[in-house]
Protein backbone atom coordinates (compact mmCIF):
# COMPACT_ATOMS: atom_id res chain seq x y z
CA UNK A 1 0.00 0.00 0.00
CA UNK A 2 1.64 3.40 -0.70
CA UNK A 3 1.66 6.29 1.27
CA UNK A 4 -1.42 8.09 -0.61
CA UNK A 5 -3.44 5.11 -0.03
CA UNK A 6 -2.28 4.96 4.07
CA UNK A 7 -4.09 9.05 4.00
CA UNK A 8 -7.40 7.72 3.30
CA UNK A 9 -7.32 5.29 6.28
CA UNK A 10 -9.06 7.10 8.85
CA UNK A 11 -9.02 4.16 11.61
CA UNK A 12 -7.92 0.91 12.07
CA UNK A 13 -9.83 -2.10 13.48
CA UNK A 14 -7.97 -4.17 16.40
CA UNK A 15 -9.37 -7.37 16.23
CA UNK A 16 -7.72 -10.24 18.38
CA UNK A 17 -8.61 -13.75 17.91
CA UNK A 18 -8.18 -16.83 19.53
CA UNK A 19 -9.21 -19.79 17.14
CA UNK A 20 -12.58 -19.46 17.43
CA UNK A 21 -12.84 -19.40 13.48
CA UNK A 22 -17.06 -19.54 13.45
CA UNK A 23 -17.06 -16.34 15.51
CA UNK A 24 -14.27 -14.89 13.81
CA UNK A 25 -15.63 -15.20 10.67
CA UNK A 26 -19.06 -13.97 11.72
CA UNK A 27 -17.43 -10.84 13.04
CA UNK A 28 -14.84 -10.19 9.97
CA UNK A 29 -18.10 -10.59 7.62
CA UNK A 30 -19.62 -7.87 9.95
CA UNK A 31 -16.47 -5.22 9.34
CA UNK A 32 -16.45 -6.18 5.99
CA UNK A 33 -20.16 -4.70 5.05
CA UNK A 34 -19.55 -1.49 7.32
CA UNK A 35 -20.94 1.75 5.76
CA UNK A 36 -17.62 3.94 5.58
CA UNK A 37 -16.03 3.89 2.83
CA UNK A 38 -14.03 0.96 2.62
CA UNK A 39 -10.72 2.50 1.81
CA UNK A 40 -11.01 4.79 4.59
CA UNK A 41 -10.08 1.88 7.49
CA UNK A 42 -8.00 -0.81 7.67
CA UNK A 43 -8.35 -4.63 9.98
CA UNK A 44 -5.97 -6.01 11.61
CA UNK A 45 -6.81 -9.29 12.62
CA UNK A 46 -4.22 -10.26 15.76
CA UNK A 47 -4.04 -13.90 15.69
CA UNK A 48 -3.24 -14.91 20.00
CA UNK A 49 -2.92 -18.30 19.21
CA UNK A 50 -1.13 -18.73 16.13
CA UNK A 51 -2.06 -21.04 13.33
CA UNK A 52 -2.96 -21.76 9.88
CA UNK A 53 -6.53 -21.86 10.21
CA UNK A 54 -6.75 -18.49 11.48
CA UNK A 55 -4.25 -17.32 8.74
CA UNK A 56 -6.54 -19.32 5.76
CA UNK A 57 -9.52 -17.09 7.13
CA UNK A 58 -7.84 -13.94 6.78
CA UNK A 59 -6.34 -14.87 3.53
CA UNK A 60 -9.58 -15.70 1.84
CA UNK A 61 -11.33 -12.63 3.15
CA UNK A 62 -8.41 -10.98 2.09
CA UNK A 63 -9.03 -12.57 -1.54
CA UNK A 64 -12.41 -11.39 -1.75
CA UNK A 65 -12.32 -8.01 -0.32
CA UNK A 66 -8.57 -6.94 -2.70
CA UNK A 67 -10.56 -4.98 -5.17
CA UNK A 68 -12.63 -2.79 -2.99
CA UNK A 69 -10.91 -3.17 0.46
CA UNK A 70 -10.54 -2.35 3.54
CA UNK A 71 -7.11 -3.10 4.10
CA UNK A 72 -6.98 -6.79 5.97
CA UNK A 73 -4.20 -7.58 7.81
CA UNK A 74 -2.81 -10.82 9.67
CA UNK A 75 -0.87 -10.58 12.74
CA UNK A 76 0.60 -13.56 14.56
CA UNK A 77 1.17 -13.41 18.39
CA UNK A 78 3.05 -15.78 19.49
CA UNK A 79 3.47 -14.10 23.12
CA UNK A 80 3.09 -12.96 25.62
CA UNK A 81 -0.58 -13.85 24.76
CA UNK A 82 -3.58 -12.66 26.52
CA UNK A 83 -6.56 -9.72 25.42
CA UNK A 84 -3.75 -7.18 26.71
CA UNK A 85 -0.92 -8.50 24.66
CA UNK A 86 -2.84 -8.81 21.33
CA UNK A 87 -4.62 -5.24 21.46
CA UNK A 88 -1.48 -3.62 21.52
CA UNK A 89 0.17 -5.96 19.34
CA UNK A 90 -2.31 -4.80 16.61
CA UNK A 91 -2.55 -1.13 17.73
CA UNK A 92 1.13 -0.33 17.46
CA UNK A 93 0.56 -1.83 13.81
CA UNK A 94 -2.55 0.57 13.24
CA UNK A 95 -1.46 2.88 9.86
CA UNK A 96 -4.28 5.57 11.35
CA UNK A 97 -5.00 8.04 13.81
CA UNK A 98 -7.94 6.59 15.13
CA UNK A 99 -7.80 2.93 16.46
CA UNK A 100 -11.43 0.89 17.22
CA UNK A 101 -11.07 -2.12 19.37
CA UNK A 102 -13.79 -4.58 19.11
CA UNK A 103 -13.75 -8.66 19.71
CA UNK A 104 -14.44 -11.86 17.74
CA UNK A 105 -17.32 -13.25 19.08
CA UNK A 106 -18.67 -8.94 18.38
CA UNK A 107 -20.89 -8.46 15.50
CA UNK A 108 -20.48 -4.39 14.83
CA UNK A 109 -23.26 -3.27 13.15
CA UNK A 110 -23.07 -1.67 9.76
CA UNK A 111 -22.93 1.83 10.68
CA UNK A 112 -20.34 0.68 13.70
CA UNK A 113 -17.39 2.80 12.34
CA UNK A 114 -19.00 5.81 11.04
CA UNK A 115 -21.26 6.18 14.05
CA UNK A 116 -18.18 5.93 16.38
CA UNK A 117 -15.83 8.63 14.44
CA UNK A 118 -18.35 10.67 13.87
CA UNK A 119 -18.87 11.25 17.82
CA UNK A 120 -15.46 12.18 18.29
CA UNK A 121 -14.15 16.43 18.66
CA UNK A 122 -11.21 18.60 19.49
CA UNK A 123 -11.95 17.48 23.01
CA UNK A 124 -12.76 14.03 22.66
CA UNK A 125 -10.24 11.17 22.75
CA UNK A 126 -11.75 8.15 23.58
CA UNK A 127 -15.24 6.74 22.66
CA UNK A 128 -17.38 4.06 24.35
CA UNK A 129 -20.04 2.56 22.00
CA UNK A 130 -22.72 0.42 22.74
CA UNK A 131 -23.32 -3.49 23.62
CA UNK A 132 -26.09 -5.49 23.32
CA UNK A 133 -26.05 -9.21 24.82
CA UNK A 134 -29.49 -10.22 24.02
CA UNK A 135 -31.02 -13.14 26.95
CA UNK A 136 -33.88 -15.07 27.61
CA UNK A 137 -36.73 -13.40 30.13
CA UNK A 138 -35.34 -16.07 32.16
CA UNK A 139 -31.52 -16.27 31.28
CA UNK A 140 -29.03 -18.54 33.43
CA UNK A 141 -26.33 -17.27 35.97
CA UNK A 142 -24.75 -16.75 33.13
CA UNK A 143 -26.12 -15.17 30.44
CA UNK A 144 -27.26 -12.58 33.19
CA UNK A 145 -23.75 -12.01 34.52
CA UNK A 146 -22.98 -11.21 30.67
CA UNK A 147 -25.86 -9.40 30.20
CA UNK A 148 -24.43 -7.06 32.95
CA UNK A 149 -21.71 -5.85 30.72
CA UNK A 150 -24.02 -3.84 28.52
CA UNK A 151 -23.91 -1.36 31.52
CA UNK A 152 -20.00 -1.11 31.43
CA UNK A 153 -18.45 2.35 31.66
CA UNK A 154 -15.50 0.50 29.43
CA UNK A 155 -15.12 -2.10 26.82
CA UNK A 156 -12.51 -3.16 24.75
CA UNK A 157 -15.28 -5.02 22.45
CA UNK A 158 -16.80 -1.65 21.46
CA UNK A 159 -14.50 1.03 21.95
CA UNK A 160 -12.46 3.93 19.36
CA UNK A 161 -8.88 5.47 20.82
CA UNK A 162 -6.92 8.37 19.48
CA UNK A 163 -3.36 6.64 18.33
CA UNK A 164 -1.72 9.25 20.63
CA UNK A 165 -3.42 8.70 23.49
CA UNK A 166 -2.31 5.15 23.37
CA UNK A 167 1.29 5.88 22.34
CA UNK A 168 1.12 8.21 25.69
CA UNK A 169 -0.70 5.62 27.79
CA UNK A 170 1.44 2.50 26.88
CA UNK A 171 -1.93 1.05 26.06
CA UNK A 172 -3.08 -2.21 27.86
CA UNK A 173 -1.17 -3.96 30.56
CA UNK A 174 -0.12 -7.15 29.76
CA UNK A 175 0.02 -8.09 32.87
CA UNK A 176 -3.96 -9.09 32.67
CA UNK A 177 -4.42 -11.87 31.25
CA UNK A 178 -8.54 -11.22 31.05
CA UNK A 179 -10.06 -8.37 29.76
CA UNK A 180 -12.01 -7.44 32.46
CA UNK A 181 -8.92 -6.35 34.26
CA UNK A 182 -7.39 -4.99 31.37
CA UNK A 183 -10.55 -3.03 29.86
CA UNK A 184 -10.90 -1.39 33.90
CA UNK A 185 -7.16 -0.45 34.38
CA UNK A 186 -7.11 1.12 30.83
CA UNK A 187 -10.53 2.69 31.74
CA UNK A 188 -8.97 4.07 35.09
CA UNK A 189 -6.10 4.77 33.63
CA UNK A 190 -7.98 7.84 31.18
CA UNK A 191 -9.73 8.55 34.01
CA UNK A 192 -6.93 9.33 36.26
CA UNK A 193 -4.96 11.41 33.49
CA UNK A 194 -8.03 13.49 33.15
CA UNK A 195 -9.23 12.09 29.74
CA UNK A 196 -13.01 11.07 29.78
CA UNK A 197 -14.86 8.89 27.83
CA UNK A 198 -17.28 10.39 25.70
CA UNK A 199 -20.47 7.76 25.09
CA UNK A 200 -21.74 6.97 20.99
CA UNK A 201 -25.15 5.24 22.31
CA UNK A 202 -25.15 4.73 18.26
CA UNK A 203 -22.04 2.83 17.76
CA UNK A 204 -23.29 -0.27 18.26
CA UNK A 205 -22.30 -3.79 18.78
CA UNK A 206 -24.06 -6.83 19.22
CA UNK A 207 -22.27 -9.58 22.18
CA UNK A 208 -24.24 -12.68 21.99
CA UNK A 209 -23.45 -15.06 25.17
CA UNK A 210 -21.77 -17.79 24.24
CA UNK A 211 -22.29 -21.34 25.70
CA UNK A 212 -20.38 -22.21 28.72
CA UNK A 213 -19.89 -25.90 29.80
CA UNK A 214 -21.89 -26.96 33.00
CA UNK A 215 -19.46 -25.52 36.11
CA UNK A 216 -17.42 -23.15 33.95
CA UNK A 217 -17.58 -20.57 36.95
CA UNK A 218 -15.48 -22.56 38.85
CA UNK A 219 -12.69 -21.88 36.69
CA UNK A 220 -13.01 -18.86 35.72
CA UNK A 221 -13.03 -17.48 39.20
CA UNK A 222 -9.44 -18.08 39.27
CA UNK A 223 -9.25 -14.56 37.05
CA UNK A 224 -10.04 -13.12 40.60
CA UNK A 225 -6.26 -13.16 41.42
CA UNK A 226 -6.31 -10.24 39.06
CA UNK A 227 -8.20 -8.05 41.42
CA UNK A 228 -5.41 -7.42 43.20
CA UNK A 229 -3.50 -5.80 40.77
CA UNK A 230 -6.12 -3.83 39.91
CA UNK A 231 -6.96 -2.81 44.00
CA UNK A 232 -3.34 -2.31 44.06
CA UNK A 233 -2.92 0.04 41.18
CA UNK A 234 -6.33 1.88 41.27
CA UNK A 235 -7.64 1.45 45.00
CA UNK A 236 -9.86 4.68 44.88
CA UNK A 237 -11.53 3.66 41.72
CA UNK A 238 -11.83 -0.12 42.46
CA UNK A 239 -13.81 0.51 45.56
CA UNK A 240 -15.66 3.42 43.81
CA UNK A 241 -16.80 1.00 40.63
CA UNK A 242 -16.18 -2.45 40.96
CA UNK A 243 -16.99 -3.47 44.70
CA UNK A 244 -17.71 -0.86 47.30
CA UNK A 245 -16.61 -3.34 49.74
CA UNK A 246 -14.89 -6.80 50.11
CA UNK A 247 -17.12 -9.86 49.63
CA UNK A 248 -17.79 -10.55 53.35
CA UNK A 249 -20.48 -13.32 52.15
CA UNK A 250 -17.88 -15.44 50.59
CA UNK A 251 -15.57 -15.11 53.70
CA UNK A 252 -18.52 -15.85 56.08
CA UNK A 253 -18.91 -18.84 54.79
CA UNK A 254 -15.72 -20.29 54.20
CA UNK A 255 -14.87 -19.16 57.87
CA UNK A 256 -17.90 -21.69 58.99
CA UNK A 257 -17.03 -24.28 56.64
CA UNK A 258 -13.30 -24.31 58.10
CA UNK A 259 -14.54 -23.59 61.81
CA UNK A 260 -17.15 -26.88 60.83
CA UNK A 261 -14.03 -29.17 60.04
CA UNK A 262 -11.77 -28.06 62.66
CA UNK A 263 -14.17 -28.61 65.51
CA UNK A 264 -14.79 -32.36 63.95
CA UNK A 265 -11.46 -32.44 63.49
CA UNK A 266 -11.00 -31.96 67.40
CA UNK A 267 -13.87 -33.81 68.21
CA UNK A 268 -16.03 -30.72 69.41
CA UNK A 269 -19.19 -31.90 68.07
CA UNK A 270 -21.89 -29.79 69.01
CA UNK A 271 -19.13 -26.93 67.84
CA UNK A 272 -19.16 -28.57 64.52
CA UNK A 273 -22.65 -28.90 64.03
CA UNK A 274 -23.41 -25.38 64.92
CA UNK A 275 -20.74 -24.01 62.61
CA UNK A 276 -22.27 -26.92 59.74
CA UNK A 277 -25.62 -25.60 60.20
CA UNK A 278 -24.29 -21.87 59.10
CA UNK A 279 -22.57 -23.09 56.21
CA UNK A 280 -25.33 -24.87 54.84
CA UNK A 281 -27.96 -22.04 55.58
CA UNK A 282 -25.28 -18.97 54.26
CA UNK A 283 -24.54 -21.61 51.53
CA UNK A 284 -28.44 -21.98 51.02
CA UNK A 285 -28.72 -18.32 50.98
CA UNK A 286 -26.11 -17.25 47.96
CA UNK A 287 -27.81 -20.43 46.24
CA UNK A 288 -31.10 -18.52 46.43
CA UNK A 289 -29.73 -15.24 45.48
CA UNK A 290 -27.95 -16.83 42.37
CA UNK A 291 -31.21 -18.10 41.42
CA UNK A 292 -33.08 -15.46 41.69
CA UNK A 293 -34.58 -14.23 38.15
CA UNK A 294 -32.99 -16.94 36.44
CA UNK A 295 -33.84 -20.00 35.00
CA UNK A 296 -35.21 -22.68 37.17
CA UNK A 297 -34.28 -26.16 34.91
CA UNK A 298 -32.57 -28.95 36.73
CA UNK A 299 -29.76 -28.48 35.19
CA UNK A 300 -29.35 -25.02 35.98
CA UNK A 301 -30.44 -25.71 39.58
CA UNK A 302 -28.34 -28.47 39.92
CA UNK A 303 -25.53 -26.05 38.71
CA UNK A 304 -26.27 -23.32 41.12
CA UNK A 305 -26.30 -26.08 44.05
CA UNK A 306 -23.21 -26.91 43.24
CA UNK A 307 -20.78 -23.82 42.34
CA UNK A 308 -22.78 -21.88 45.37
CA UNK A 309 -20.76 -24.86 47.63
CA UNK A 310 -17.85 -24.53 45.72
CA UNK A 311 -17.24 -20.84 44.76
CA UNK A 312 -16.96 -19.08 48.19
CA UNK A 313 -13.71 -21.04 48.88
CA UNK A 314 -12.18 -20.65 45.66
CA UNK A 315 -12.92 -16.71 45.31
CA UNK A 316 -11.29 -16.76 48.85
CA UNK A 317 -8.17 -18.85 47.72
CA UNK A 318 -7.96 -16.55 44.49
CA UNK A 319 -8.59 -13.44 45.81
CA UNK A 320 -5.86 -14.21 48.54
CA UNK A 321 -3.40 -15.52 45.98
CA UNK A 322 -3.39 -12.05 44.30
CA UNK A 323 -2.93 -10.09 47.32
CA UNK A 324 0.33 -12.46 48.17
CA UNK A 325 1.25 -11.90 44.61
CA UNK A 326 0.94 -8.98 43.95
CA UNK A 327 1.89 -7.96 47.82
CA UNK A 328 -1.13 -5.62 48.69
CA UNK A 329 -3.72 -5.51 51.48
CA UNK A 330 -6.74 -6.99 49.67
CA UNK A 331 -9.52 -8.97 50.79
Amino acid sequence: MSATDDALIAVSVVLPACGRMDLLDRSLDALMRQSLDPRSYEVIVVDDEPNHNTLHLVAGWRTRTLDRGPRLVYVANPGPRGPAAARNRGWRAARAAFVAFTSDDAVPAMDWLAQGLAAFSDNIDVVCGRIETPVPARPTDRQRSAHAHEQADFTSANCFIRRAVLDRTDGFDERFSVQRGSDADLHFRLLESGIQVARAPQALAVHPVRPTPWGASLLQIRHAVFDALLYKKHPTLYRQRIETRPCWEHYAIVAALVAALGSLALGFKPAAAGAGAAWLVLTAWLCVHKLKGTAHSPSHVAEMIVTSALLPPLAVFWRLAGALRYRVRFA
